[in-house]
């Protein structure tokens, strides 16, 4: 029977996960600031960039791991791309980092072009997670290609757990600097203590409450959403026997909720690749309720190592191949 008092050593940072959820929250704001004014933050030069064969892994397949990538394929002499490209290069400012929009010229990158399958331009696809999507060909209107946008950026929000646009180099380096000053205290922050010191202390039923009380009045709070995510899992796992939790899910490999149980453990133990991979595997090989259990425990899990981790980044690409 695994003890009460269990923790996330070796596992999450507690600190590490309140840094996070700081960035996080500066960006949310900083997109709502950019919603009020019209205009695009201040990393909005790094919402619309050109890129190249060359450079398609750094800045499409591997951004895509945290903001869905448009792209848009034109080129010189194609009329209606003129009128498109303006028109994505708004928008691209107007969603304030829900999206990044990418420029290809077509005659300049031949290849990316032959592999993408494009008929004829404009054509617009979407990467999310790695994984190609096409979008629209054509000059579309405007109100139709909001309705594609705010489907992408839904889905990729949904099922893949992906919001917002990183920072540029140049703002994490301000951010690096404030965070080196002491920060005033913010209204929860005697209530986040106390929660993650009852997280810490194997009061899993007090840590849930207390983050939940922040939530109650700030239901955006990162901090809180992810230590609860946290004490959840700890909470979860408390009274399980691992071993009769793993020798269920080696003997049943087709029931999802020993799959999911033993995921658990593998993640409080410490294995997270072998979690995510367990799960990944489920959501392949299943359909319907049982598919969309394990995709949504997948994604509570990522919740629980964070965003940025690169082992959330590697199963979220393999998540978006076997989804799609």
């Amino acid at each position: 029977m695994q003890p009460r008092n269990m923790s996330m050593s070796g596992v999450v940072d507690l600190a590490a996960v309140k840094a996070a959820g700081e960035a996080k929250q500066k960006a949310e704001q900083a997109r709502a600031e950019a919603a009020r004014t019209g205009r695009a933050p201040a990393s909005g030069a790094r919402l619309v960039f050109d890129v190249d064969e060359a450079g398609f892994q750094q800045d499409v397949l591997q951004r895509s791991t945290e903001v869905p990538v448009v792209i848009d394929f034109w080129a010189e002499w194609c009329e209606p791309c003129k009128q498109l490209g303006p028109l994505l290069e708004r928008l691209a400012g107007e969603y304030a980092g829900k999206f990044v929009l990418a420029k290809i010229d077509v005659d300049a990158n031949q290849m990316l072009f032959q592999q993408f399958g494009v008929q004829g331009i404009p054509a617009v696809f979407a990467v999310v997670a790695g994984q190609p999507i096409p979008l629209f060909q054509g000059a579309a209107p405007e109100s139709q290609i909001r309705q594609v946008l705010d489907q992408l950026v839904q889905a990729a929000e949904q099922q893949f757990g992906i919001v917002g646009a990183p920072l540029d180099p140049q703002d994490a380096g301000a951010a690096e600097q404030e965070a080196e000053a002491p920060a005033p205290a913010g209204p929860y922050d005697a209530l986040l203590e106390a929660a993650n010191q009852a997280l810490d202390s194997g009061d899993l039923g007090g840590a849930v409450q207390a983050y939940k009380n922040v939530l109650n009045d700030d239901p955006a709070n990162p901090e809180a959403k992810l230590g609860l995510a946290q004490a959840e899992l700890l909470r979860r796992v408390q009274d399980l026997d691992p071993q009769a939790v793993r020798k269920e899910a080696a003997e049943s490999p087709a029931d999802v909720q020993a799959q999911i149980r033993a995921a658990d453990l593998d993640l409080v133990g410490g294995h997270v690749e072998d979690a995510f991979g367990r799960l990944v595997d489920v959501v392949k090989r299943t359909a319907g309720d049982d598919r969309e259990a394990a995709r949504l425990r997948l994604l509570e899990l990522f919740e629980v190592i964070g965003a940025e981790d690169p082992r959330v980044t590697a199963a979220r690409t393999a998540l978006a191949r076997v989804l799609f």
